[in-house]
């Protein structure tokens, strides 16, 4: 079965459209982004249009590739004391002469729709989450619209970071799961992964989950967005080959991606809601 993350993506986005039209609010996202990096230009430009698309209104912040953290977190500031402004994104990488951490604290912990304050993510692991981060979340939306059983099931998380990798196994310790978290340290790495029912896959590393790794009949979601050696765009999954065995598959691109954007659409209108009402 292939997962559809796009059509669930659409779906959504039309029910969150209808939703803010019925409910007369006015949400606004805020982006922040630092330099001129093109994928991340491109990144912030599909997020307005996203916003465009169901009826929240967004503004973006421009700041030049030599600005310190001090002038990037005072830009956030000013966003957080903006009444009119309801989430705020950082876009992430920052250049690396800018401290990530204290531009991502400095957001409002209510406006941060990217769910990476650190407030956020305790509340996450807490069981008890407000903002999750939009990867994970758009993951646990495709496991629940496929209708994927995640009580009881074997989950391998392939990545420890702290957008995808931690609070994807925190989602699914809160969906009943029992979860393996793997990283470059792991030991008997191939034995662990073939232990899952569910297997995410978020480590960066072009098509590097292959047939023999994977359980038959396994559901494999794929984080990775890679280029191979002949710039050909691919995830971290063999797709061709895991396909043979797993009983369910995100593509890459149309898998994970479009539910990142959804699931961000659906945390900003989340947010309003709760300063607005």
């Amino acid at each position: 079965m292939l997962i559809d993350g796009k059509g669930i993506s659409q779906k959504r986005l039309a029910a969150l459209r209808a939703d803010i039209a019925e409910s007369g609010l006015t949400p606004c996202l805020a982006t922040v982004i630092v330099g001129n990096d093109p994928a991340s230009q491109m990144y912030v430009r599909m997020k307005h249009k996203a916003c465009q698309d169901v009826g929240v209104t967004s503004v973006g912040v421009e700041l030049g590739e030599d600005v310190s953290t001090e002038e990037v977190v005072a830009a956030v500031a000013r966003l957080n004391d903006d009444p009119a402004v309801h989430g705020i994104l950082v876009q992430l990488p920052l250049p690396g002469h800018i401290d990530t951490e204290a531009v991502i604290e400095a957001v409002s912990p209510a406006k941060d729709v990217d769910g990476f304050h650190p407030e956020n993510i305790g509340a996450l692991f807490s069981g008890r989450p407000r903002f999750v981060p939009c990867t994970p979340g758009g993951i646990m939306t495709l496991l629940a619209e496929y209708a994927i059983p995640t009580s009881g099931a074997s989950a391998v998380v392939l990545g420890r970071s702290v957008d995808v990798g931690r609070p994807m196994a925190a989602l699914l310790i809160n969906a009943d799961a029992t979860v393996t978290v793997c990283h470059s340290r792991t030991r008997n790495l191939e034995d662990e992964i073939r232990k899952a029912d569910i297997l995410v896959s978020a480590i960066g590393k072009a098509r590097f989950v292959t047939k023999e790794m994977v359980r038959p009949g396994a559901v494999v979601i794929d984080v990775g967005i890679n280029y191979d050696e002949d710039g050909k765009l691919c995830g971290d999954v063999d797709f061709d080959g895991v396909a043979e065995v797993a009983s369910a598959i995100t593509p890459v691109p149309g898998g994970v991606g479009p539910m990142t954007i959804a699931t961000l659409m659906e945390n900003t209108f989340a947010a309003a809601k709760r300063q607005i009402c």
